[in-house]
């Protein structure tokens, strides 16, 4: 049951294919936990966002209350790519004004205006507001749930935290090493040359940033913090392209929780449908094969658009029944 998931893990993550349903599922999850006494900040890391549609609110990068239940919540954020790289960049800027001499403020500020849209700046600041919502939504929350944007993208967050704390790591490492050969250069010539405040604040720097993302990294890859849902439809394209998720997923050491398997076709509700059943149920066959140890949900294809608290309601309704 994805209702019991939800109270055993305090991260959920959302994923699939493009179109499966990955909103839907999330938000009506939300409501679910919601409903059973749960504080869920729900987050969007989707550059085209259909958290707000669904549940009929604007929502923004900000944190905005979406549902009250008697002793449960749902806020949610849509992460907004431009604010987000907007306030990463204000950060560094500060920092590197504080680093370097005002002769040099005016060609650093005109970098970092042309760095806002170089290749990895997006990845970079969307990874430090991902890591950011988890540090404070881990303390504030009984589950932070990502909607995630399509699979491609999502595996190449999820493997950033690694990746940059180890380079951070080395970079931290390369300034020992520079600073023991400058201490022992001054050794020779009899100087004392104490650690000046700017390099003070460098170490600072990063010592925050790989500690941030090293958090982020043993956080996502502890299964019973972390847990990854995937959402497919029971069709040959969705099925494959869930199959290689989890292969991905597994090499990053993220736990797959559950499966979900979106608008399943009625058998009893005409020939049409019911063909289409049988042919679900082939594609299905290939899924319990090669992924039989992880749980599987299936969602009947319902009637409604799934916008507004009622639609949701009736989604909440399936993923909470045993």
């Amino acid at each position: 049951m994805l209702l019991t998931l939800a109270r055993d893990r305090q991260v959920l993550f959302v994923g699939g294919k493009g179109g499966v349903g990955k909103t839907s599922v999330a938000s009506a999850l939300a409501l679910a936990r919601a409903r059973n006494g749960g504080r869920v900040l729900l987050v969007s890391t989707d550059p085209a966002h259909n958290l707000g549609h669904i549940w009929d609110t604007a929502l923004s990068d900000a944190v905005t209350r979406v549902f009250t239940a008697s002793d449960g919540c749902v806020d949610a954020v849509e992460i907004d790519p431009r604010a987000t790289i907007e306030r990463h960049f204000k950060t560094v800027s500060a920092t590197m004004m504080k680093l370097l001499p005002e002769r040099l403020h005016r060609s650093a500020k005109a970098h970092l205006e042309l760095a806002k849209t170089a290749p990895g700046s997006y990845e970079s600041a969307m990874l430090e507001r991902i890591a950011e919502l988890i540090d404070h939504g881990i303390d504030a929350y009984d589950l932070v749930l990502f909607d995630t944007a399509p699979s491609g993208h999502t595996l190449h967050l999820l493997s950033l935290p690694e990746k940059l704390t180890g380079w951070t790591e080395s970079l931290l490492a390369s300034r020992s090493r520079s600073d023991r050969f400058a201490a022992a250069a001054r050794g020779i010539v009899g100087r004392e040359n104490p650690e000046t405040a700017t390099e003070s604040e460098l170490r600072r720097t990063l010592v925050a940033r790989r500690d941030r993302f090293s958090r982020m990294n043993k956080t996502i890859t502890d299964g019973t913090i972390t847990g990854f849902v995937v959402v497919t439809l029971a069709e040959k394209m969705p099925v494959a392209e869930s199959l290689d998720i989890v292969r991905q997923l597994r090499g990053l050491g993220v736990d797959v929780a559950s499966l979900v398997v979106n608008r399943r076709s009625p058998a009893d509700a005409g020939a049409f449908l019911a063909e289409r059943r049988i042919r679900e149920d082939i594609c299905l066959r290939e899924l319990r094969e090669h992924l039989h140890t992880v749980p599987m949900t299936e969602l009947p294809l319902l009637v409604r658009d799934m916008t507004g608290e009622d639609a949701l309601e009736e989604l909440a309704a399936l993923l909470s029944a045993p």
